[in-house]
């Protein structure tokens, strides 16, 4: 089973940013350590600070995986370009937060991509990654 982990804007410094709120593991130690606990998935990264390759990329992965976890940042709550290439798609994606968004900002309680995502994982920190891919391979596999 082929996996794409995609984040968005501000993602690739998780573990510097906030660490008050997105912890201090870095997301590309994580990553080793969900491909370590996953063996059987073929899990790639992509990470873009711009709408377009986030964009680019959902439309790539949409022929050649299975399934996606996205954590689209800051864009999750903007981007209706995000949310429309997200519909476009047949595969299942798992919406990921970090933060439980519905206990911050007004504005990032909202998210526009969600509408077009199977299931969203939100508050749980970066073990919200580990449990979307329980959830994708349950999905995947029915």
């Amino acid at each position: 089973m082929k996996i794409l982990i995609l984040n968005g804007p501000n993602l690739n410094w998780v573990g510097r940013r906030q660490p008050e709120i997105y912890g201090s593991q870095s997301i590309e130690d994580f990553v080793e350590s969900l491909r370590a606990s996953f063996p059987q998935l073929e899990i790639s990264v992509f990470q873009s600070n711009h709408e377009g390759g986030l964009i680019d990329a959902i439309q790539q992965a949409a022929d050649n995986v299975d399934g996606i976890v996205m954590n689209g940042g800051a864009l999750t709550h903007t981007s209706i370009a995000l949310a429309d290439a997200l519909a476009a798609i047949s595969i299942p994606v798992i919406e990921v937060h970090i933060s439980n968004i519905h206990a911050r900002e007004e504005f990032r309680q909202h998210s526009l991509t969600a509408k077009y995502c199977r299931g969203i994982i939100s508050g749980l920190g970066l073990d919200g990654y580990r449990l979307a891919l329980i959830a994708l391979k349950e999905i995947v596999i029915q």
